[in-house]
């Protein structure tokens, strides 16, 4: 299992994440755990969507912004932003992902980690 960057841990990350989508109105929340799940590419997935491609690329700038002030995290890399139809914004072991309603719609990503435990956040902070 890879190691946390931070000195708060995967979960103190996921919540600055959760909180930097919140603050710019990101839509349908949810985290999947996917520790319990084997050869996994990270611990989390926190996905969301904006309903247009300027909140996309708000919301991703919103989660860089609160997540290096909140535990002190720089994304290892950044996808997407051109385009800003799918951000993914790579923490090691969270792993964001930010999309236009349509585009979260036809990856259905969520349902490729069904077996994952998964958490809903409300949409506003």
């Amino acid at each position: 299992m890879k190691k946390s960057r931070g000195i708060q841990g995967p979960d103190k990350l996921v919540e600055a994440v959760v909180k930097g989508i919140q603050e710019v109105k990101g839509r349908d929340i949810v985290v999947l755990d996917l520790r319990s799940i084997p050869n996994s590419v990270c611990e989390h997935f926190v996905i969301c969507h904006g309903d247009s491609d300027r909140q996309v690329e708000a919301i991703a700038n919103s989660v860089e912004k609160v997540v290096f002030e909140l535990a002190n995290e720089k994304p290892w890399h950044v996808e997407g932003m051109t385009k800003s139809e799918w951000v993914l914004l790579d923490y090691v072991n969270v792993v964001v992902h930010v999309f236009h309603r349509d585009k979260r719609l036809f990856y259905g990503i969520e349902d490729l980690w069904a077996d994952a435990i998964r958490r809903t956040y409300d949409n506003v902070a």
